[in-house]
């Protein structure tokens, strides 16, 4: 507690001195001509063009929305993981915490290169994303058939053992679909405004992040109320499958082909 108490002081020792930096740089700046104001308002215009044309990329939106599950699948380690081990082994919920996030980042720092070879030898993209989905969704099989109260002897190591396949399932879903994921993103925007279809994709995975917080949170709730502590992990498997199922959907509607590249305007000749 005196730990956190000391950080969270520092971190306001540092306000006045971004204050200060922000009035210093504001004064330092140049004023803008109106040929920059021009050139900004342009842009503006540009901006908007840009986000109308990613917003009625049917095959791109169908995708973002099928791939939002496999974020909030992947956050749970940092919300649904450590509110179970709470459960499981109360004020020891920290080391064991540690240690799944060690077997994660071991996992996923191993495995991301020999996953990515292994199934670019033997499945098209759709397919190896679909895989990544349903480990996903299965990671959290062993926590819905696991112990859901106060862990003790060899219940104890049923509940740590359940977290730790969670975490790693978790681990190497997300491995193995990533770098499909990022190919097919691309694919998808024609290989016009990358930055841009990068940055709306992100901010639906962010929404998508931010709800499915909430319901996973609500869920547990409910959960504790009707006395079904299995309803999260149930209701985060069916996640990870209906992703599953709505991308080999989309392949198999044509959805995931590649956009047709739109060449850039020629210069006009004087």
């Amino acid at each position: 507690m005196g730990q956190d108490l000391l950080t969270r002081d520092a971190e306001r020792g540092h306000d006045p001195l971004f204050a200060l930096l922000a009035v210093v740089q504001a004064r330092a700046l140049p004023p803008c001509s109106p040929a920059a104001d021009a050139e900004r308002a342009g842009g503006l215009h540009g901006i908007a063009a840009d986000w109308r044309t990613i917003a009625t990329n049917r095959p791109f939106v169908l995708f973002s929305a099928a791939m939002a599950g496999s974020y909030l699948l992947a956050f749970q380690t940092y919300l649904a993981l450590p509110l179970q081990a709470r459960t499981l082994f109360g004020d020891n919920s920290g080391t064991a915490m540690g240690v799944i996030f060690a077997v994660s980042a071991l996992t996923s720092v191993a495995g991301q290169l020999r996953l990515t070879a292994w199934a670019g030898k033997r499945f098209e993209a759709p397919k190896a994303i679909a895989i990544g989905l349903v480990l996903m969704g299965a990671a959290f099989l062993p926590l819905l058939l696991g112990p859901h109260h106060r862990a003790d002897g060899l219940s104890a190591g049923g509940g740590a053992t359940g977290l730790v396949l969670c975490a790693c399932l978790l681990a190497v879903g997300s491995a193995l679909l990533y770098p499909f994921e990022m190919d097919t993103l691309v694919r998808l925007s024609g290989e016009r405004l990358v930055a841009t279809y990068y940055g709306a994709y992100s901010t639906v995975s962010g929404i998508a992040v931010a709800a499915g917080n909430l319901g996973v949170g609500a869920l547990f709730d409910l959960a504790a109320r009707l006395g079904t502590p299995w309803l999260p992990w149930a209701a985060l498997a069916a996640v990870g499958g209906g992703c599953a199922a709505a991308l080999i959907a989309l392949r198999r509607t044509g959805h995931l082909a590649p956009a047709t590249a739109v060449p850039a305007p020629a210069p006009a000749v004087a």
